[in-house]
């Protein structure tokens, strides 16, 4: 005589009505998102830090008022015989104001300048490129402390009571060692900012995911402090990679559902 209980491996039922259940799902209908559309939907455009010309037309400016202003101290404030044109050309102003004059607004440009450059390197931060900004972070602020280092010397100058042609010299040489430290400061900055526009680098992030898959045993991460390192910048940088991770997350979840929808 034949039992009628229940069936013996119910959970096996359990399971194909389950593979039932997700065959009869319209989702798992829909065809995959290729890798290839993925990656490309979640690639950011590469933003070129606009710097560099305003750096190159920085340094012109310098070239061309330290040129000007030992032109005009030579021929108008030494006297070496052109009074009747330096009055002329100047009228009643004395030559060293002049140079003054002009030495503050080159400041104040250097002052706009290191503004910009911030500007647009604490963007290049939020973008991901977390290296790229540290390397710059001092390197940007160089002129205007060579620039401001003058200003002071030109005061203690000014401060002092010296002979006129001592302190035309002396206002010569505080302009000539603000080229000299200067001028290199902003070119060196140049090619740095030239050279990461030209090699467009992928964030950070992206950069240590590749080197670690590569081989993840030989590269050392950089999610802990180990001794020897800063704990300061450590904790900076680990400031910055949530930071930029949570922005990278919203965006690819935005991106995920668009796709989605589109397939």
């Amino acid at each position: 005589m034949e039992s009628k209980g229940p069936p013996l491996y119910t959970p096996a039922g359990t399971l194909a009505d389950l593979s039932r259940s997700q065959e009869e799902d319209p989702l798992v209908d829909e065809p995959l998102i290729p890798d290839y559309a993925l990656h490309s939907a979640i690639r950011r455009e590469f933003h070129t830090v606009p710097t560099a010309c305003h750096a190159g037309l920085l340094s012109l400016l310098h070239v061309t008022f330290v040129v000007l202003s030992m032109c005009l101290a030579v021929l108008c404030v030494l006297k070496a015989g052109q009074e009747e044109v330096c009055a002329k050309i100047l009228d009643k102003v004395q030559g060293e104001s002049v140079i003054v004059f002009g030495k503050v607004c080159l400041w104040v440009l250097v002052v706009l300048f290191t503004g910009f450059a911030q500007h647009h390197h604490s963007r290049t931060r939020s973008r991901g490129y977390l290296q790229f900004y540290r390397q710059m972070q001092e390197l940007k602020h160089l002129p205007l402390m060579v620039h401001s280092t003058g200003n002071v010397m030109l005061l203690i100058v000014l401060a002092a009571q010296l002979s006129p042609t001592v302190h035309t010299n002396m206002l010569l040489i505080i302009i000539g060692l603000e080229l000299l430290a200067g001028f290199p400061c902003l070119i060196y900055y140049i090619v740095k900012v030239m050279q990461f526009n030209r090699e467009k680098p992928a964030p950070d992030v992206s950069q240590e995911e590749r080197s670690h898959n590569i081989n993840i045993t030989n590269l050392p991460t950089e999610t802990g402090f180990r001794e020897g390192s800063s704990l300061e910048e450590v904790v900076e940088k680990q400031a910055d990679l949530i930071e930029y991770l949570k922005q990278h997350n919203s965006l690819l979840s935005k991106r995920l559902l668009n796709l989605t929808a589109q397939h």
